[in-house]
């Protein structure tokens, strides 16, 4: 038994009062950010030291995270089991729930039958503290491929779904609970009752909405940046534009912004950029137009790792070539938020999903520091910020754009034909979107070239033409997101309009995948 202070095994006052282990999980810091949201400090740390800094801080509860690897590969990240002899509660999620199975005596983790990714149904079999206030049946996201099949001792199954019998086990005794689904996310219909539940039942904790100071974020980049020059990046996107509006608050025109019109971004964006930032913010935005260099650097690319690669050097490369006309800047500001971090392997045990390419860090050559006001904020938090900041709605409803624009919407390799026709497809869907009032309720709608191709008839004519899909999803911060269930209607009238007006359509498919298991981009 590891011997700890009686402090360890009684309520008090901490700095950090509950402690999230991370193994991995594309959504571990959203279990922080939803903590954090109801009033709690939380702490983020590694598995191997888990043990030792729960000791040191004396939080209340612990929350272990999902996470991509099964507990019985080797390797596989896993914490000191003596934790959960500490007598402070603790919550597995996903993982951390087959994880306690494996790590207590009598628990049983396997591989199931099937992965489950997506929604699911929760059942309730038995009451208990964790899903008080649960409804007997509501909706949960599952992102697994292993499942606990025998419950530790002491451990009780509390609820199922129709193919997971352990979606729930409790200890009520030792203040023990594993949940397989994530309640962390916002499409898990009980999710914050359920971590509220943990903090407030379980932890007893009090809990209050917390808001974002949007003075400390100003004074901490005033702070880094001082009276020295920045240069910004501006995609036209509202999380860029965020970033450079806090900066100037901090700096004033001491903020260079500077757009790249590649060609790959929505119809109107640069126009945007230079009406905002010269009248609303008084700053002169730089405009490079660069689709030429853009579209050669494209040339023969058909892999999207390789594509998204190519177009993050070719924004460096152009980065450097300007500053060289600015001598005095020494710092580069990026709209990067915590989905493009995450979804870039942004922790240790993370897989990586995709590369974003204004993640992970600046070449040496660049000699500029980076600065990402928002990088610890999702996109629901970001439009928050926006409407503090008195941004222009035209800003907060548009939908976001990849960075690298079209690029990845464009399956195989981009030509200037493509480009062309893929401007046209979304224009469409956008414009018949806002025509039927459903544009500002989903977080992204947009055609896809899919690069398959299939036979038409057009004009009597035989036509071997390209299949586009069309993506529409709910969601407010990216990390879990819902196919739209767009009206029939809607979907022909689409349909109608691609292949009638783009010679070179065959085809439109609706994509009713949700996130997990896909992401919201096809590359």
């Amino acid at each position: 038994m590891l011997q700890v202070t009686p402090s360890l095994t009684r309520l008090h006052v901490s700095c950090y009062m509950i402690v999230v282990v991370d193994f991995g999980s594309q959504t571990a810091h959203l279990i922080a950010r939803r903590v954090k949201d109801l009033g709690v400090t939380a702490l983020i740390v590694q598995p191997d030291i888990a043990l030792s800094k729960i000791v040191e801080v004396k939080p209340q509860g612990i929350i272990l995270s999902g996470g991509p690897a099964s507990v019985y590969e080797p390797g596989a990240p896993s914490v000191d089991k003596r934790i959960f002899e500490l007598g402070i509660p603790v919550l597995g999620i996903c993982y951390g729930q087959q994880l306690m199975a494996h790590l207590l005596p009598g628990g049983q983790t396997a591989k199931g039958k099937i992965r489950e990714d997506g929604p699911a149904t929760l059942i309730l079999d038995k009451s208990s503290l964790l899903l008080a206030g649960v409804s007997p049946h509501s909706r949960i996201w599952m992102s697994h491929g292993d499942a606990v099949i025998s419950p530790p001792d002491g451990f009780t199954f509390v609820a199922h779904s129709l193919t997971t019998p352990s979606a729930a086990m409790v200890n009520e005794k030792k203040r023990l609970y594993g949940v397989q689904f994530h309640p962390e996310v916002e499409h898990t219909e009980h999710g914050n009752l359920i971590l509220t539940n943990f903090l407030q039942k379980i932890c007893h904790l009090s809990i209050a909405k917390q808001k974002i100071n949007l003075e400390t974020i100003i004074d901490q980049i005033k702070e880094k940046i001082g009276d020295k020059k920045a240069i910004a990046a501006v995609s036209g996107g509202l999380d860029s534009t965020v970033a450079s509006v806090l900066t100037a608050k901090a700096i004033g025109k001491n903020l260079i912004p500077i757009h790249i019109d590649n060609g790959l971004m929505r119809a109107g964006t640069t126009k945007r950029v230079i009406d905002f930032f010269s009248n609303k913010l008084g700053i002169k935005p730089i405009i490079l137009k660069t689709q030429d260099r853009f579209l050669a650097s494209l040339t023969g690319k058909t892999d999207p790792e390789e594509k998204r690669k190519v177009i993050g050097k070719l924004y460096i490369d152009l980065f450097q070539e300007e500053v060289k006309k600015y001598p005095e800047v020494r710092f580069l500001v990026q709209g990067t938020i915590y989905s493009d971090v995450i979804e870039s392997k942004g922790s240790r045990h993370a897989a990586n999903i995709k590369s974003h390419h204004n993640v992970g860090g600046l070449p040496e050559t660049l000699q500029l520091k980076l600065i990402e006001p928002i990088r610890e904020f999702y996109t629901d938090q970001v439009r928050q910020i926006a409407h503090e900041l008195q941004i222009p709605t035209e800003f907060i409803n548009q939908q976001p754009h990849p960075g690298p624009g079209y690029a990845i919407r464009i399956l195989g390799e981009v030509t200037a034909e493509r480009l062309t026709a893929i401007q046209m497809a979304d224009e469409i869907v956008v414009s018949e979107l806002k025509a039927a009032g459903l544009y500002e309720e989903l977080l992204h709608s947009f055609p896809i070239f899919t690069n398959a191709k299939s036979t038409s008839v057009k004009g009597d004519g035989r036509v071997f033409g390209e299949v586009v899909a069309i993506r529409a999803l709910t969601s407010k911060d990216r990390m879990t997101a819902d196919w739209a269930r767009l009206p029939y209607d809607l979907m022909q009238k689409l349909s109608s309009r691609i292949t009638n007006e783009i010679p070179i359509v065959s085809r439109v498919v609706y994509d009713i995948t949700t996130k997990p298991p896909a992401t919201m981009e096809w590359e």
